[in-house]
């Protein structure tokens, strides 16, 4: 399906979850965010940040996010021209420091709610455990070191072949929405674009 990245969110998201976290380890909040990100899709037709997924040995990682953060920390080719450093820091090598909070109105009530809920439910598990749960069937599905399938985040989030198709039907006609679509609205949305087309013929 047609997910477009948006840095906004990305870094409002990081932002959100590292000030809400005890451990600021790059591994917890990247795996917060991808749950989220997964939960969120299933609700509302979309992602919240649009990132792509490396399906790495340790799990999911958002590669334009750690790009963001490892041009704060400096091992990136590229230079901080956008002033990220302003947001937050990494300490040694691997923690981030905020320094601000999430811009919320960059975050839709229902983002913060789906990352709100990812964080009750994964932050106080070990690296192992969350580890283990983010090898899920999307991320086993991929050669390591590859993109994730976003159809099969879908799937792993529980939807099914019908809804996957919807929202691939959706999203070759124009990007997933910026608003928030509940399942029912998303399938109206993809009805009334079929009767355009037909009407039209």
């Amino acid at each position: 399906m047609n997910v477009q990245f948006d840095k906004a969110k990305t870094l409002n998201a990081l932002l959100f979850v590292a000030n809400r976290v005890q451990r600021k380890d790059f591994h917890k909040i990247f795996k917060i965010i991808y749950f989220a990100d997964r939960q969120h899709l299933a609700d509302w037709g979309r992602p919240i940040t649009g990132d792509t997924y490396i399906a790495m040995e340790a799990g999911p990682v958002p590669s334009r996010l750690y790009d963001m953060m490892k041009i704060v920390r400096g091992d990136s080719y590229l230079p901080d021209t956008e002033g990220l450093g302003r947001f937050f820091q990494i300490d040694n090598w691997m923690y981030v420091n905020p320094l601000k909070d999430a811009d919320l109105d960059q975050l839709s009530p229902n983002e913060q709610e789906v990352l709100d809920a990812c964080i009750a439910k994964y932050a106080g598990l070990s690296y192992d455990e969350i580890k283990e749960k983010s090898h899920d069937v999307a991320w086993r599905s991929t050669a390591r070191d590859f993109a994730i399938n976003w159809d099969d985040i879908a799937r792993e989030a529980g939807l099914d072949e019908t809804e996957v198709t919807c929202l691939q039907d959706y999203s070759t006609m124009h990007p997933l929405p910026e608003r928030d679509l509940t399942p029912e609205e998303l399938y109206n949305a993809i009805e009334k674009e079929i009767d355009y087309i037909y009407a039209q013929d």
